[in-house]
């Protein structure tokens, strides 16, 4: 009896030491996981919505690069910095490329940064410019609608100031033949508005005296084939009957309304397509600003569902991760009962008798 009762005393101290190794070893597997963060709570729709918006922040950059690049090379090629066209540099259309160019560029490339470097900063820059430009938009759409009269003037003065300078800016030649062309009119108002050229008024000494450019012509190729730049001179001379069958007798600026309202459908969309890419593009930016400020750590280098695969792993290597989809906590926990088990065997069996 006495023999029994040491046996028994020294199973229960092994039991013991085996409950408290057990313990330890938990304790132990927990200090090592309680130091590794296996995802930050980022969902795999927040890495398509930043890598998204990093892809079309890049592409428009490229773009508004292209954009100020033939502006700065279009004021270059013209000489308009020199002394005695600086002064007419403000009506110079290239001066749109290169401010467009600009500010596109700027405003994608800080966006650009600022979701691949994650920096807080730039990308509340970046939302703040986008939301300025929406409501730039807004509101300039309100006003076009509602002003169309004033607009109407700017539109004839601007027409006049660029058939001022009709021979000596080539780019503003270009457009003015284009507009010309492609609409079939003549001047802003009508025909006679040519005058208003040194080349053009009756007054001139020139052989264009009295005339209106070729794109006025009704037909300006001769004999359908050669291109008249002559069929134009002394137009404005001619009365209305006879100049109808030579020269488009109506304006311009008719043309550029009529246009407008047969296209007003197409500008419309186009104008609510661009409005809700920028409307994206601020509601992308605003949630990578929150998901930051909510977890306070950058995106990690893989998605969310990488984890620690085990405290040993992790304790030599704290960068070595592996993929797992199961609960790391119950895995653990069932390694650790049977591990626990078995020593508590291999101790019984040492001392001569299995646990009850």
């Amino acid at each position: 009896i006495q023999n029994t009762g040491e046996k028994d005393s020294e199973l229960d101290i092994v039991t013991t030491e085996s409950h408290q190794a057990g313990q330890n070893s938990r304790r132990d597997d927990s200090s090592h996981t309680r130091h590794v963060r296996p995802h930050y709570g980022y969902s795999l729709m927040d890495y398509f919505l930043k890598y998204s918006l990093f892809l079309c922040n890049l592409m428009f950059t490229v773009l508004g690069l292209v954009v100020l690049g033939l502006g700065v090379w279009g004021l270059i090629s013209k000489e308009s910095f020199a002394q005695e066209k600086i002064k007419s540099i403000g009506t110079d259309p290239m001066l749109i490329f290169v401010t467009v160019g600009f500010v596109l560029t700027m405003l994608c490339l800080s966006g650009c940064v600022g979701v691949l470097r994650e920096n807080c900063s730039l990308l509340k820059l970046f939302s703040a410019a986008v939301l300025v430009l929406i409501t730039a938009q807004v509101l300039a759409a309100i006003l076009a609608y509602s002003l169309q009269d004033q607009i109407g003037g700017y539109l004839r003065s601007g027409m006049l100031a660029a058939m001022v300078r009709y021979q000596d800016d080539l780019d503003l030649r270009f457009i003015v033949d284009e507009i010309q062309s492609n609409l079939q009119c003549c001047g802003a108002d009508d025909y006679r508005d040519w005058e208003i050229n040194i080349y053009y008024n009756c007054s001139a000494p020139g052989v264009l005296a009295c005339g209106v450019p070729a794109t006025c012509c009704v037909d300006p190729l001769e004999n359908g084939t050669v291109w008249n730049s002559q069929c134009g001179v002394g137009a404005q001379i001619l009365d209305e009957f006879t100049a109808q069958s030579v020269i488009f007798l109506g304006g311009c600026l008719g043309g550029i309304s009529r246009w407008i309202e047969r296209n007003e459908g197409l500008i419309g969309t186009i104008g609510i397509v661009v409005l809700g890419i920028q409307i994206v593009t601020l509601f992308i930016s605003t949630r990578l600003l929150e998901m930051r400020a909510l977890h306070g750590l950058p995106f990690p280098a893989l998605p969310p569902e990488v984890k620690v695969h085990s405290s040993k792993a992790a304790h030599a290597s704290p960068h070595v991760i592996l993929f797992c989809r199961d609960n790391p906590s119950r895995s653990n926990m069932g390694k650790n009962k049977k591990n626990n088990a078995k020593e508590s065997e291999k101790q019984a069996d040492k001392a001569g008798k299995h646990p009850r």
